[in-house]
């Protein structure tokens, strides 16, 4: 006979499981979107020459490396005002606040992120760029840096919605987004409609276009719509709340640092990989690709955990949290098991995509490639384990230790082995794809370990909340 606890715990599994679908879904597309932003742009540079895109996607790297800084810090709105509601289900005085120093954030970070941007050519020469390329990627992030603002601003009200479980209207205007921004830049690079050809400049503008754009159609759903204009999210805008200011950045300065570490490990193992060979940086550029797209499913995962989490811990509802928490770590490791099973088993499916697989001149891509989605299996795994356990730390507002544990993850263990692993013996590029995934391991496994010493070290308390379930059940 199945007794009445049980049953409730199957009931309130089973209603987390669908709350955290229902919130993760659109956030998995968003992300996918918002990489497919990205694509178009590389697609137009194409379009302009080998030339144009080698500039392009230098500047873009060396631009995005500043902007997951900003991108992280901001995300710290979103635990931040999930914890809020937990707490308070229909609070809208303190959540109005929280966004607003949100947007005071964004405006912090920007300023010298623009100082350092506009000076791009120089950093690219200084690391050894030939200069016709850093000149060409210089100009193209001076116009790209003006995206940055409008962007984090947009980021902040999505981390609203998502924080409110509507992620609906964000997840339609990042869509729409698309054919915007392929059709400004086009216009842009290419003199279309009457306008002047600016090439690569087009593009960075073509991006502040798209990026306002996001901001702008937002804002009004917000400021418009029913159930969210109670919120009042800009009034009173410049009044400042330095507590919530400080506590943003607290929280949100450590999830910005943890990004950077795992973005620059990865720009890190693609430069050592040029250095081996033309054929493995194409080889390393097409596994990492699949890779990547498959990341944007846990990573959608992620930030739909920090919410459920967040939520959770507002209430001070321990059971909710775990819950929470493991619900969205089996959805995101399953979706990785399941691409890793593709990885291993049909390889040129994924590999067809990309290049011709019959074509006897891309043989040894192709076959360093298969190799190195052998390795991106494992590296599937872990990443995705990493992804959601981040998510849930950040749930706990727990962002500084994580931190510390992403900088001894990948720069203290990752890189180092990769480049031992790839110049001390005949690895090579397989050397490298060891290295990243054993430093995404062990990110994952001390993410993982204080999740489940979450009581022991303080993060959650055992609350009266849970007493009464308990007694209910």
């Amino acid at each position: 006979m199945i007794s009445r606890e049980s049953t409730f715990e199957r009931a309130a599994w089973m209603t987390e499981l669908r709350a955290t679908l229902a919130l993760g879904w659109p956030l998995v597309l968003a992300t996918i979107a918002q990489n497919a932003l990205i694509t178009s742009d590389v697609i137009l540079m194409g379009w302009m020459g080998s030339d144009a895109l080698a500039a392009g996607a230098l500047g873009t790297n060396l631009y995005f490396a500043f902007l997951i800084f900003g991108i992280g810090l901001v995300n710290a709105t979103s635990p931040m005002i999930a914890e809020e509601l937990g707490r308070k289900r229909h609070s809208v005085r303190e959540v109005r606040r929280t966004v607003r120093q949100g947007f005071w954030a964004s405006v912090t970070v920007a300023v010298p992120i623009w100082l350092v941007a506009w000076n791009g050519e120089a950093i690219l020469l200084a690391i050894g760029q030939a200069p016709v390329l850093a000149h060409n990627a210089g100009q193209y992030i001076r116009a790209l840096q003006w995206s940055l603002l409008p962007f984090l601003l947009f980021l902040v009200l999505r981390s609203f919605l998502a924080a409110l479980e509507r992620p609906g209207w964000a997840l339609f205007i990042g869509l729409l987004a698309i054919p915007v921004n392929f059709g400004a830049a086009y216009a842009l690079m290419f003199g279309a409609l009457g306008l002047p050809a600016l090439g690569l400049v087009g593009a960075g503008l073509g991006t502040v276009i798209s990026s306002a754009f996001m901001f702008v159609a937002l804002a009004v759903v917000i400021v418009l719509h029913p159930r969210l204009k109670r919120y009042h999210i800009f009034g009173r805008f410049w009044r400042p709340d330095w507590p919530r200011y400080r506590t943003l950045w607290q929280i949100g300065l450590p999830i910005g640092l943890t990004l950077m570490f795992e973005v620059t490990i990865f720009n890190a193992a693609a430069m050592l990989m040029g250095r081996i060979g033309e054929s493995e940086l194409a080889a390393h550029a097409i596994a990492l690709q699949i890779a990547s797209f498959c990341f944007s499913v846990p990573l959608g995962i992620g930030q739909a955990v920090t919410v459920r989490v967040g939520r959770a811990y507002g209430a001070q509802d321990t059971a909710g949290v775990t819950r929470a928490g493991w619900t969205s770590f089996a959805l995101g490791t399953g979706f990785m098991t399941v691409t890793a099973s593709l990885m291993l088993f049909a390889p040129h499916l994924l590999l067809g995509v990309f290049l011709d697989v019959a074509d006897p001149k891309n043989a040894l891509v192709i076959d360093l490639a298969r190799t190195f989605l052998v390795v991106a299996a494992i590296f599937q795994l872990v990443d995705g384990a990493q992804a959601v356990g981040a998510g849930m730390l950040r749930g706990l507002q727990d962002t500084r230790v994580p931190m510390i544990y992403a900088a001894l993850g990948y720069w203290g263990v990752g890189l180092p082995l990769g480049a031992t692993l790839a110049f001390g013996t005949s690895l090579r590029g397989v050397g490298i794809w060891i290295g990243l995934a054993s430093g995404l391991a062990v990110v994952a496994c001390l993410m993982l370990w204080r999740w489940v010493r979450r009581d022991r070290l303080g993060l959650v308390t055992a609350t009266p909340r849970d007493v009464q379930e308990a007694f209910a059940s």
